[in-house]
């Protein structure tokens, strides 16, 4: 289970967390039930233009986010990538909803390190498989677990209850959210033929475009953003 506050990992009959000694749910105490949304539309356009007003708002900050993003993963590659998405993640939701946002938000991704790390892992593996097989299946994948790290950050949920809650959205379309994915994939090659300097603000609109799609689909859970 998760601390409902700091994020942090704890066992199921911990009562109060390790991290940030607040008082846990009692472990008799079902969780909730995630249910997913119904009559879900793909508005990829939308989302996109969304993305880049949510990235204009503080241009300065989501480019640092992105150099940060992009120098780390690569210096240290797989086991960084998960929680600094999420740390990425949780930057743009706190923006979105009009809170108080700050660059060390990027790095609160990792009170979420091992179902980060693991959900970047599996994916990673799915999406390298699906692309061996004529990269549509890549990009399939890739849109099914699209919401993986939200779900995570927002929903305090593991990394498979993670993947199979974004899954449950995207199964109710799989064509448009494909082309969603695909959209955001011809968006990131627009910025790296652009001296690749274009990935600083591509990148951020990406992420920024998928956290206002899961705002619209599925909502944030304001309990967990007052935590963050």
């Amino acid at each position: 289970m998760f601390c409902h506050k700091c994020g942090s990992q704890v066992s199921s009959d911990t009562r109060f967390c390790t991290i940030c000694g607040t008082e846990l749910l009692a472990s008799s105490t079902p969780a909730p039930v995630w249910t997913p949304p119904v009559g879900v539309q793909v508005r990829a356009g939308h989302w996109v233009a969304e993305g880049w007003r949510l990235v204009q708002q503080d241009l300065g900050t989501f480019i640092l986010l992105a150099l940060v993003l992009m120098v780390l993963s690569a210096a240290i590659p797989v086991v960084l990538q998960g929680p600094l998405l999420a740390g990425f993640y949780i930057f743009s939701m706190k923006k979105l909803t009009g809170r108080r946002t700050e660059f060390a938000d990027m790095f609160k991704g990792f009170n979420f390190f091992v179902p980060a790390l693991v959900a970047s892992l599996i994916i990673g593996l799915f999406a390298f498989v699906g692309f061996l097989a004529c990269i549509i299946p890549g990009l399939v994948v890739a849109a099914m677990y699209s919401f993986t790290f939200l779900f995570i950050v927002d929903k305090r949920m593991d990394f498979w209850p993670a993947m199979q809650a974004s899954h449950a959205v995207v199964k109710q379309d799989y064509v448009g959210f494909t082309l969603f994915v695909l959209l955001l994939a011809l968006i990131g090659l627009l910025g790296f033929l652009c001296c690749f300097v274009g990935l600083f603000v591509t990148v951020p609109v990406t992420y920024a475009a998928i956290a206002v799609a899961y705002k619209e689909l599925v909502g944030f859970d304001p309990h967990a953003l007052d935590a963050l």
